[in-house]
């Protein structure tokens, strides 16, 4: 007899009711915050047989679209080395090298005797040694990934920690790089990061239960004393971080909210110091220290709400020896600072769009000429990438856009002279052939909030892709954290593009496109904003022309899976269909709990709904989960991971027992919930298992409007 069909799974319910400020709440799956309960489990895997079942049909779209993932890419590939001189007097070129079949990079270094001339290392030159062997340190493990990579400043040890769960707590390991020996490790249950104080001390951080590092612990290799607490964050506001200077001769411990931060220093030589604070916090102000062999230079918000960069003596403890060097401009946010001998390189956005401004020093290290880099494409990505030796005369920035694939540039500070050191190939797809970049079209439009604010769209597409009205769109958000969504070329896009798809990413307040000011325009009170900013963006597509009123897709993760939620709350006729990756679509029940993880330290992005009636009135007013609408819906691809510390699995687990629940959705417009159970935020660990899902959610898109080949 044939197997019977699946039909939708039924969470059970379990009656509970929230009150707060006096308002009564029914949250008949508030069960789901128990993530150990065998029943939530029965339900993920019960969701995941039957979005296994309702998606049979498109294996041949998506293993095409895999096909095409892994056509286009290089997959025997190699960074571009990079030059660095070690504390001992030894230099070597770095690189990585990822290998056709494999999940993860190798990294390797080959001893140089000159910065100027790059190596050829497309097959193995001699003298090459191996750093660290991802692949290898991936075996066994149904997730991988890496937090910590970090030579020692000398050159002779690595420090590197890895998560195999998705849980983002970390084991940390030392190594000798002369022999391979494991010198000492693990220290379990870490945050990702760490750093090097000489060549015998590493700094590390914990975390406590509710995920957020806390504390910096110090760690003497092969040492008989027990590792030692440096500094502790006792504001759960908070969380705190370790690095070291480019030069290697301090530790640096910054501890940040939302939107403060206080930066002490350490000296490397000296690593049972007590650390020294560079500036007492002070609530809104937010700096970071770049530590240069001539002081301190620091890029803060102090009297300048889109950034300015000070300087300092290294002795400085308090705002009042800060010296301005580059005033704020109201209209450009600085985001970074790299601090070399012969020049200042200064990150930017201005006018939706990123930059870079090198500024000249002469011999005594006055600042003088500035200069802007200037680039052809109307819409593009750009960031500079510190160089590691402050005598260079040279640097690198990353380059990338809608229609042009990422790629490395090297500066000349001494001649103005840029010369591109590699760009990510395009190889031929075997059915469609050659990737041109000018068989495509990017363009900047202009949506209008509600409230007249003018929200930027940056849009792609083929040329022969008609505007007529006729084009399927996918319109991608994410707005938050003041965090920008650039410009940015995605190689599992062209599956979209070339059948005949309109990509657009829509510009919402509450990210950091425009700087500061469009950040607060999308947060807290004003959050509504980031959704509606989103909607519009969509009709804007549809009355221009760019989509068809009955073809519009959306999608978005986290924040923006939030954003997604909210958006088909409040326009549900708007869009076809909605992926939501890991979306927080239940911020109210979260934000209220402070014993969960990150919650504290969200209250100043999202307010204290604990605190605050309007917060929590704002925030009811707009959370997906409680404003669900009994009217049909987008068609909604829920993807989450059992083990995502940052937004929980009840989340998307509790949205879509409520969507089954209230909407009047027809068959033809499915709500599927799948959920990866060994995997975190960031969801499957591996290319190949990332190609291949990437290509499946592609593939529902597509089916969704119309579209199966």
């Amino acid at each position: 007899m044939p197997e019977s069909k699946l039909t939708a799974p039924d969470a059970p319910q379990r009656p509970y009711t929230r009150t707060v400020h006096g308002d009564a709440v029914l949250d008949p799956y508030h069960w789901m915050a128990d993530k150990a309960d065998p029943e939530l489990i029965a339900y993920l895997e019960a969701e995941n047989a039957y979005t296994d079942q309702e998606t049979a049909g498109l294996d041949g779209v998506t293993e095409a679209i895999y096909e095409e993932l892994k056509a286009r890419t290089k997959q025997t590939d190699l960074s571009v080395p990079t030059h660095v001189t070690h504390t001992d007097g030894t230099s070597y070129w770095y690189y990585s090298r990822t290998t056709e079949g494999l999940d993860y990079p190798r990294s390797y270094r080959l001893p140089a005797t000159s910065r100027d001339a790059i190596p050829d290392v497309t097959t193995a030159p001699a003298g090459e040694e191996l750093v660290l062997d991802a692949q290898a340190l991936a075996e066994g493990h149904a997730f991988f990934s890496m937090g910590l990579a970090q030579v020692s400043p000398d050159g002779r040890r690595l420090a590197y920690s890895l998560d195999t769960s998705g849980d983002e707590r970390y084991d940390l390991w030392i190594t000798d790089l002369a022999t391979g020996e494991t010198l000492d490790g693990p220290i379990s249950g870490i945050g990702a990061g760490g750093a090097w104080a000489g060549a015998d001390w590493i700094f590390y951080t914990r975390v406590d239960d509710a995920w957020r590092p806390h504390q910096v612990w110090r760690h003497h290799l092969l040492g008989d004393e027990p590792d030692a607490l440096v500094a502790e964050e006792p504001d759960e506001r908070f969380w705190i971080g370790v690095d070291d200077s480019r030069d290697h001769r301090w530790v640096l411990i910054e501890s940040s909210s939302k939107l403060t931060s206080e930066v002490s220093l350490l000296p490397a030589a000296d690593p049972t110091a007590t650390p020294r604070v560079v500036a007492d916090r002070e609530q809104g102000v937010d700096y970071s220290v770049e530590v240069a062999p001539d002081g301190l230079w620091i890029l803060h918000n102090a009297e300048a709400p889109q950034f300015a960069l000070s300087r300092a003596p290294f002795s400085a403890t308090s705002r009042a020896e800060w010296e301005l060097v580059l005033p704020e401009d109201p209209r450009r946010r600085l985001t970074g600072v790299s601090v070399y001998e012969r020049a200042i390189v200064v990150e930017h956005r201005t006018d939706g769009l990123p930059g870079v401004l090198v500024l000249s020093r002469d011999s005594a290290g006055n600042v003088g000429q500035t200069l802007e880099l200037q680039f052809d494409e109307v819409l593009y990505d750009v960031g500079a990438e510190e160089a590691p030796d402050f005598d260079t005369d040279r640097f690198r920035f990353s380059y990338e856009s809608l229609v042009t694939p990422p790629s490395v540039w090297e500066y000349r500070l001494d001649t103005g002279d840029r010369r591109l050191l590699k760009r990510t190939p395009v190889l031929d797809d075997p059915t469609r052939g050659p990737y041109d970049p000018d068989a495509y079209v990017s363009e900047r439009l202009w949506a209008t909030g509600l409230d007249g604010t003018r929200i930027p769209v940056s849009l792609v597409r083929r040329r022969d892709t008609p505007v007529d009205g006729s084009a399927p769109g996918l319109l991608y958000g994410y707005g938050a954290y003041e965090v920008p969504t650039m410009p940015y070329f995605a190689m599992s896009r062209l599956s979209l593009l070339d059948r005949g798809v309109v990509f657009a990413i829509a510009h919402v307040r509450g990210g950091g496109e425009l700087g500061r000011p469009w950040y607060e325009g999308g947060k807290e009170l004003t959050k509504p904003n980031t959704f509606s900013d989103f909607v519009e963006a969509g009709r804007l597509l549809i009355a221009d022309g760019h989509v068809a009123a009955d073809r519009l897709m959306a999608e978005g993760g986290s924040a923006g899976g939030l954003l997604m939620g909210a958006a088909v709350n409040l326009a549900p006729d708007l869009f076809r269909a909605v992926h939501a990756v890991v979306p927080f679509v239940d911020p109210l029940t979260t934000i209220l709990n402070p014993d969960l993880p990150l919650t504290v330290m969200e209250w100043e992005e999202w307010g204290n709904p604990l605190a605050d009636p309007d917060i929590y009135a704002t925030m009811k007013g707009y959370s997906p989960y409680e404003n669900v609408r009994p009217v049909p819906y987008p068609a909604l691809l829920i993807t989450t991971s059992l083990n995502d510390t940052r937004v929980e699995v009840t989340e998307p687990a509790k949205w879509t027992a409520r969507l089954r629940d209230t909407v009047t959705n027809p068959a033809d417009r499915p709500i599927l919930l799948k959920t990866e159970m060994v995997a975190g935020h960031g969801g499957v660990s591996g290319r190949y298992k990332a190609w291949k899902e990437r290509a499946f959610q592609l593939a529902w898109l597509l089916h969704q409007v119309g579209i199966d080949a």
